[in-house]
């Protein structure tokens, strides 16, 4: 065994973990591996433990990244850059947030008060809470690198895309008055130190998993279920390749469910596990975490209806052929 595929199975896919949990279970549990409840058992332990480790390292790891990047600083990079280069540079800049959508909306208001592009903000309102660097991780971690680029990917183009489509609509008439009065200070970027850094990814942990372990939780409990007490069957009847209608049908399913990404991946899992295609499988997650009725709830408030419907149509219309698309070169491939 190589040392990366070592460092792989220990850092990433938390091997040791998953025996330890093994062990708890039958030795301390007395549940079998091999039954419903034993398996189910092991997958709700193993998985919300890994998840809230890997999540707290790279959490910690990005916010120190994003010290450099204040809003201030990111109104200053996006303000000076028009075009499709600003719709890739917010879609890029999401990235380096990672808010549930409902926490990328106060962010957006403040960029599109501030005079940015509304093309350019959609990007970032688009790929904040669809992707992001934890994200990436945690998606190496339960499915390997190359699930976790594809999704990456196909979430950053969606944003750009979708962000171009609203910037050559001209809708900035339906973006509500008050929003374009909202004051805006020009704030010295403050200067951080080291220490100031360390404090800042601390915080931003203790926040970002304070608001998010419920749905981890919740997650990781469907995941454990689908996993080992929904038959096979039944998962590939709805959502399976045979099934032409099963990209739609994720997706609408994602739609009304309000978590973020870190709770969707235990469901996701159990779903890839059951049979379900990949395209199928990241539809239901970009459905979840950019399409969620609180957040469009939020947004509706700060743009008009007919902004609100052309966003949902063009992001829903996004993720069906990117769901189909990758079920369609999944099936090349097999």
């Amino acid at each position: 065994m190589g040392i990366f595929t070592w460092l792989n199975n220990q850092l990433l896919k938390m091997k040791w973990l998953w025996d330890l949990v093994e062990l708890l279970v039958e030795k301390v549990f007395r549940l079998s591996m091999e039954t419903r409840l034993g398996g189910s058992v092991h997958f709700f332990i193993y998985d919300t433990i890994k998840i809230f480790i890997l999540l707290s390292v790279m959490i910690f790891i990005i916010s120190y990244i994003q010290s450099y990047f204040p809003p201030e600083r990111t109104k200053k990079i996006i303000g000076g850059i028009k075009g499709a280069k600003g719709n890739i540079l917010g879609a890029l800049l999401g990235i380096l947030t990672p808010f549930c959508s409902c926490s990328s909306i106060p962010i957006f208001v403040g960029f599109v008060s501030a005079g940015l592009p509304l093309g350019a903000t959609f990007s970032f309102l688009i790929s904040s809470p669809m992707v992001d660097l934890a994200s990436l991780m945690l998606l190496m971690s339960f499915f390997g690198s190359k699930i976790a680029i594809i999704y990456v990917v196909v979430g950053v183009i969606v944003a750009i895309v979708g962000g171009i489509l609203i910037n050559n609509l001209n809708m900035e008439k339906y973006v509500e008055g008050f929003v374009w009065g909202v004051e805006g200070v020009d704030m010295e970027v403050e200067k951080m130190t080291h220490k100031d850094r360390i404090e800042f990814s601390k915080n931003q942990v203790k926040d970002i998993v304070g608001r998010v372990w419920p749905y981890i939780l919740i997650g990781v409990g469907i995941g454990a279920t689908i996993h080992n007490w929904i038959p096979q069957s039944i998962i590939e009847k709805i959502l399976g390749k045979g099934n032409p209608f099963s990209v739609l049908i994720a997706t609408f399913i994602g739609i009304p469910i309000y978590a973020d990404i870190f709770g969707t991946i235990p469901i996701a899992e159990a779903l890839i596990t059951k049979g379900v295609g990949i395209g199928t499988v990241i539809s239901f997650m970009m459905g979840v975490t950019t399409l969620s009725i609180p957040s469009l709830i939020m947004l509706s408030k700060v743009v008009k209806p007919k902004l609100l419907a052309t966003f949902v149509i063009i992001v829903t219309i996004g993720i069906i052929i990117v769901g189909y698309g990758l079920n369609f070169i999944g099936y090349l491939l097999v």
